[in-house]
């Protein structure tokens, strides 16, 4: 989802064979992938990732893996969120805001068209909006969009955005909508957009290739086409990095396989600025979970440092809430906010009413590392009564039964995107939290004049929802990229989850 939350579509786990016939499939030989042999500009990237799509829709549930893989490379935005985190002029030639910042007038670059050979124009782009906010949309800001009161169409080369209220975000919210052709195409499984790549296949359960268009409005995609492979087990990720058979992984996921590649002059291993957390988080509407004081004890029989400890070593970080440092609004004091202590949570619980604990159901994604974090959560919460059943579902569940539908008590996601401690403003949101006093401060950091002012009114929200226990923040990811050696011009960073691959360069 854009979630980001956002899950992984789990598909397979063999990595050599069936790696090698779906290069084929897709008139790659490895001849025509190794590290020697191509010329820079006719090279194919063979990216490899855990985050397959589910669809390839960013408005129907597509997923963490389609903003991966089309942000920036098949669909373009008015404006681009750049790797450092800036915010850049894109399908946006120019803008204009209102004195009183309700309004936004953006004239469009001229002699943009799209894959399908359709001019790019402001119908498209209001058209594009509309899906954001329809009924039914499960883009995860979908609420954040529905500032927009009216969007006007004067040319083909202008759109006026006319808001309720102030919105000093309104830019940096536009970064997230993919601008598309809305023919009415399924765009579960096809695609029109703008960037510098158009879809050429999808092997679903393996692969999807994506080939540079030479019709692109701007500088040309600097090879001729990147592959996504997808996997399942973190383990054969790394083996196909290290028998040449993908030229770089977009974030490590098995902190046990980096010792292969500490030291090895064939590869070199990149540590970013993560943006995504993993989260137990609970249904806050429903008993025993909207009471405060068992979501605390539930944080409290938590050891989190050896979990993290767990699964990614040396790597990654605690956090306090769901804002990571590269946030203005972090606060580091507060990942102590809700200690490690048992007798703690024992106390709490009992001033809860569950002195002897209660039996409860983890809603658990059946990908990396989500099972791990369950039977280590299981463990841990024993110890306070808590008696922990882990139900395993795939992601194409997660999106239908706890996303949308809401049919969940507790369940575990990673959650991507920066900034999006405002999904603690949205009392609709998949985990009912519903707290009047952040609902007002969320809506007025939007409406004020300076970032200064919003960075101020954002850190009361993230000290309060820390402070209620809102969710478990078990633990911030490491944004880990490992390459090939010979491989550069990728992104480091990942913010939501974008991975640019025209300026990726593979030499002999």
């Amino acid at each position: 989802m854009k979630i980001k939350s956002n899950a992984r579509k789990p598909r397979w786990l063999a990595a050599g064979l069936i790696l090698l016939a779906a290069f084929a499939q897709n008139g790659y030989a490895k001849g025509q992938n190794d590290r020697g042999g191509t010329s820079p500009a006719a090279a194919i990237i063979n990216i490899g990732s855990l985050y397959e799509p589910v669809n390839l829709s960013n408005t129907e549930g597509g997923g963490q893996g389609i903003t991966e893989a089309f942000m920036g490379n098949v669909y373009e935005g008015l404006f681009k969120l750049t790797d450092e985190g800036k915010v850049e002029n894109l399908l946006a030639e120019r803008y204009t805001k209102s004195a009183d910042g309700l309004t936004y007038t953006i004239t469009l670059r001229p002699g943009v068209t799209f894959h399908s050979g359709k001019t790019l124009t402001s119908a498209d782009v209001k058209t594009s909006y509309e899906r954001i906010v329809a009924p039914g949309s499960l883009s995860a800001r979908r609420s954040i969009y529905q500032v927009v009161t009216n969007i006007e169409t004067p040319d083909p080369g202008t759109v006026v955005f006319t808001l309720k209220t102030p919105a000093i975000s309104f830019l940096y919210n536009l970064t997230y909508v993919f601008i598309l052709n809305d023919d009415g195409r399924d765009f579960k499984i096809s695609e029109d957009g703008t960037g510098p790549y158009m879809l050429d296949r999808w092997n679903q359960g393996s692969s999807l290739s994506l080939k540079k268009w030479d019709g692109y409005w701007g500088a040309p995609a600097k090879n001729a086409g990147v592959v996504f492979n997808y996997f399942t087990d973190a383990s054969a990720l790394s083996n196909a990095l290290l028998s040449g058979q993908i030229d770089i992984i977009t974030a490590v996921q098995s902190p046990d396989a980096l010792a292969q590649f500490e030291n090895n002059r064939n590869f070199i291993i990149n540590n970013g600025a993560s943006s995504t957390k993993e989260l137990l988080a609970f249904n806050d509407k429903i008993p025993p979970y909207d009471n405060m004081n068992v979501r605390k004890a539930i944080y409290s029989a938590i050891n989190r440092e050896k979990l993290l400890s767990s699964i990614w070593g040396k790597y990654g970080s605690l956090i306090g809430s769901m804002v990571p440092p590269t946030d203005p609004w972090y606060d580091a004091a507060l990942v102590n906010a809700n200690p490690y202590d048992v007798g703690l949570a024992k106390r709490l619980l009992a001033s809860a009413g569950f002195p002897n604990g209660f039996a409860m159901t983890v809603d658990t994604p059946t990908y990396d590392p989500h099972p791990t974090v369950a039977e280590f959560l299981k463990s841990e919460l024993a110890a306070v009564g808590i008696t922990v059943t882990i139900n395993s579902i795939s992601a194409d569940e997660w999106y239908s039964k706890v996303l949308r539908n809401h049919d969940f008590t507790v369940t575990l996601q990673e959650h991507v995107n920066d900034r999006d401690v405002v999904y603690y403003g949205n009392p609709d949101f998949y985990w009912g939290y519903n707290n009047p006093d952040v609902i007002r401060l969320i809506a007025e950091s939007e409406t004020v004049n300076t970032p200064e002012e919003q960075t101020q009114k954002l850190l009361e929200v993230n000290r309060t929802i820390a402070r209620e226990a809102a969710s478990v923040w078990l633990y911030l990811y490491p944004q880990i990229v490992i390459s090939a050696a010979n491989v550069s011009g990728y992104p480091l960073n990942g913010l939501n989850s974008q991975f640019f691959a025209y300026n990726i360069v593979k030499t002999n």
